[in-house]
């Protein structure tokens, strides 16, 4: 039998369409320098009409991949593919890592896990209340909602512009989770402990409307999924008027931990350095 060790480089990816905007590549590459690892992560940008075959090529091998992490738009179609999606996945309909294990395709999705890690990692104590506010009923919100519920949140009240969106949510993720229109904000934020938005307003320097946040409980925490740029203008808001606040760049960095772990054999670590060296690549772009 050929003693294959030498060439025994175990590689990953990311894919998307487009995928070149990711930053995931930055991130692994920095963790298996760190970790003195012999492997390579890279994004592959992957068409929607050649998605399944990848995924035939990932299954038998003849990709050269051990798994990887999949973005927009394909999240739906991995968690379709795989031959084993977890509860996580089941529920929302989606998968973003992806792992072979006994010869079959395993998937996850750990968006819900880099949300909670980012709080509980820059401001403990986050869950402590039982009301949320969750601005926005896109695909994002959805890991948001799941794990927030997860940790114990009592009362989850999503809010949008289309309220049959909002609902499909509610009707998805349970009773503790509730439906209302852009005009019931100020209402449903009286004594939350959390608001989250997870919509794209203020992405990118783009303007972003005029939020009271005083109806939340003093000691309330204001997060935002969006990281570029790293203060949001929902984020700079809530600072003035007193809130306490949690940027999103550590949910992205986050959730690439248990795919790491999967495909290397090493648990990595989030650490300052690695927030220092994506927020000096955004500041380039």
């Amino acid at each position: 039998m050929d003693d294959s060790r030498e060439t025994q480089s175990v590689n990953a990816f990311v894919t998307g369409y487009p995928v070149r905007h990711s930053r995931s590549p930055l991130i692994h590459g920095y963790w298996l320098k760190q970790l003195d690892l012999a492997g390579s992560y890279r994004a592959h940008e992957v068409a929607v009409e050649d998605f399944a075959a990848f995924i035939a090529s990932l299954k038998d091998g003849t990709g050269g991949f051990v798994g990887g992490n999949v973005t927009i738009p394909h999240k739906e179609a991995a968690f379709k593919l795989a031959d084993r999606p977890d509860e996580l996945s089941e529920e929302l309909g989606a998968s973003n890592t992806l792992w072979l294990e006994g010869g079959l395709l395993h998937a996850t999705n750990t968006d819900g896990r880099g949300f909670t890690a980012n709080l509980d990692e820059r401001h403990p104590g986050w869950d402590r209340s039982d009301r949320a506010v969750i601005l926005g009923a896109g695909g994002a919100s959805r890991a948001v909602i799941q794990a927030v519920r997860d940790r114990g949140f009592k009362e989850i009240h999503v809010v949008n512009r289309t309220v049959e969106r909002a609902q499909e949510l509610a009707d998805r993720f349970g009773e503790r989770v509730h439906a209302h229109p852009m005009a019931a904000l100020g209402e449903t934020m009286r004594g939350a402990g959390l608001f989250i938005n997870t919509t794209s307003l203020g992405m990118d320097g783009e303007a972003a409307p005029r939020i009271d946040f005083s109806p939340l409980a003093r000691q309330a925490v204001v997060t935002d999924i969006v990281y570029v740029p790293l203060k949001t203008p929902l984020l700079a808001q809530a600072e003035e008027q007193g809130f306490a606040t949690v940027d999103g760049l550590g949910m992205l960095l986050h959730q690439a931990v248990p795919g790491f772990e999967k495909w290397f054999g090493k648990r990595p670590a989030v650490d300052e350095t690695l927030r220092a060296l994506i927020i000096a690549d955004m500041d380039k772009h």
